[in-house]
């Protein structure tokens, strides 16, 4: 392992259990919400793009301001716009049926293989284990049984940026105690996890699948990998 880590941060949907499980478990409530999920998208998608255009006239630092105030009013209400309704109804519904009304889905769910075995070689190495979850992570950890791993767990959206916008990473470093230079952060977006955590400058570790087009693909991460036995080797070897 490189000696100036000392710490390592882990995305959670797609990178500790595999995306096919909960979307499985997804189907029926994709099938009756599919406009809502649509619309949800989408809004997502404005508010990176929005981030964006942020970035380029606002430098980042820890001590960075909340760029949408109240996120989730603002989420409710570009949704709203989308599909022509009342913002404060659509609120609690996004609450209610996506936030709260996906975490039971985690129950029993899976992690991908050599996981658990992976996390707790990494932490009785003596590394400060971090995560970082653009959904509320919480209630899904206890659901997946790996809740007290972890020093710090941190939710991009309680900060008002999701990502990749490089604040989430920032303000998950300053909780762990250590500079961004000296931590890995595990993800499997490209687009989010390794870019936002490289704007942020952390050294990157990029789960993918075998199929998984990586050519082309810029900042390259620090390492990928397919499998938890390569990340731990890697890490501690």
């Amino acid at each position: 392992m490189s000696g100036d880590i000392e710490g390592i941060a882990f995305d959670l949907d797609g990178t500790l259990y595999p995306n096919y499980r909960l979307n499985i478990r997804l189907l029926p409530f994709i099938l009756k919400e599919w406009r809502l999920l649509s619309a949800f998208g989408k809004t997502r998608e404005i508010i990176r793009r929005e981030q964006e255009e942020t970035l380029k006239n606002s430098p980042v630092d820890s001590q960075f301001s909340v760029p949408k105030g109240d996120f989730y009013q603002y989420q409710a209400d570009i949704t709203a716009k989308i599909l022509g309704v009342p913002a404060e109804p659509l609120k609690e519904k996004i609450e209610r049926l996506i936030y709260k009304g996906w975490e039971p889905l985690f129950k029993n769910i899976k992690l991908f293989r050599n996981v658990i075995k992976t996390l707790t070689a990494l932490k009785n190495a003596g590394l400060k284990m971090g995560l970082l979850s653009d959904f509320p992570p919480e209630t899904k950890l206890e659901y997946l049984k790996i809740r007290g791993i972890w020093d710090v767990v941190h939710c991009s959206e309680h900060c008002g940026a999701i990502k990749p916008h490089p604040l989430s990473f920032l303000k998950l470093a300053a909780e762990m105690g250590l500079p961004c230079g000296r931590i890995m952060y595990v993800g499997n977006s490209h687009s989010y996890d390794v870019i936002g955590a490289f704007k942020a400058g952390m050294k990157t570790a990029w789960i993918r699948s075998p199929l998984a087009v990586s050519a082309g693909k810029e900042p390259k991460p620090d390492f990928s990998f397919h499998n938890y036995r390569q990340l731990q080797k890697f890490m501690l070897e």
